[in-house]
């Protein structure tokens, strides 16, 4: 099983730490602030207080047998470079860090980090494609103009195949996976509960009304579905 760290538990780093550990693997959870610490210490497999520019007590922490490191600080620049130098030193192959600018990501790739992540400018894209796009429910860019999103099955497509749409001729796209919402009945009479099922559609799927199409492709050719979905 791979172990991760995430250091520094504000908004962000919280949130990857409790996303990280439902999945059920091994995480570290690491701030300064005992508030922040105590919040998911419940949730993760370790919850350790320290300083995590202070090299000793990094190292004590157990970070150094992780195999992925997430430096989540992203307002306090210093201390995320200086503890991004640090796991550098005690040999983690993978260092994810949030920057704030490009200059602070530059120096992050320069000491050490791997993966350099904007969580506030990818949302911001993300937020202004839904705008332009309402009928787009997820947009998220893969980089070298193509764009995974989640669409809203319309009434045109509404009782056809995978097949007779036709989607990779008409607009250069592949539907990946169909996330639909089925009623589970209970063993209780008028119990139900509503739940999400995801299908992996072969070319004889027929769409329903409600269901959501992952779909991939070159960004203008999923911008130009949406629009037809419209």
């Amino acid at each position: 099983m791979r172990q991760f760290a995430v250091i520094g538990l504000g908004r962000f780093g919280s949130k990857v730490a409790e996303t990280l550990a439902k999945k059920g693997v091994h995480v570290i959870a690491i701030d300064s602030d005992p508030e922040l610490v105590g919040r998911v210490s419940d949730v993760v497999t370790k919850a350790v207080q320290i300083d995590s520019t202070d090299e000793e007590s990094l190292a004590a922490s157990g970070v150094k047998d992780v195999d992925v490191a997430v430096v989540a600080m992203g307002e306090d620049v210093e201390s995320s470079i200086l503890t991004t130098a640090l796991l550098k030193n005690l040999n983690i192959k993978e260092i994810v860090a949030r920057a704030c600018t490009k200059l602070h990501a530059q120096i992050l790739k320069m000491v050490g980090a791997t993966r350099v992540v904007f969580p506030e400018e990818d949302m911001g894209i993300r937020v202004a494609n839904s705008i332009l796009s309402p009928g787009v429910l997820e947009y998220i860019e893969l980089g070298a103009d193509y764009t995974l999103a989640e669409i809203e099955a319309k009434s045109e497509s509404i009782g056809h195949t995978i097949n007779e749409l036709d989607l990779k001729t008409r607009y250069g796209i592949n539907v990946l996976i169909v996330k639909r919402k089925v009623i589970e009945v209970g063993e209780k009479a008028g119990e139900a509960t509503e739940k999400e099922v995801k299908v992996l559609p072969t070319s004889d799927y027929k769409i329903q009304r409600g269901d959501i199409l992952v779909v991939v492709g070159n960004s203008k050719d999923v911008e130009s579905f949406e629009k037809h979905m419209k």
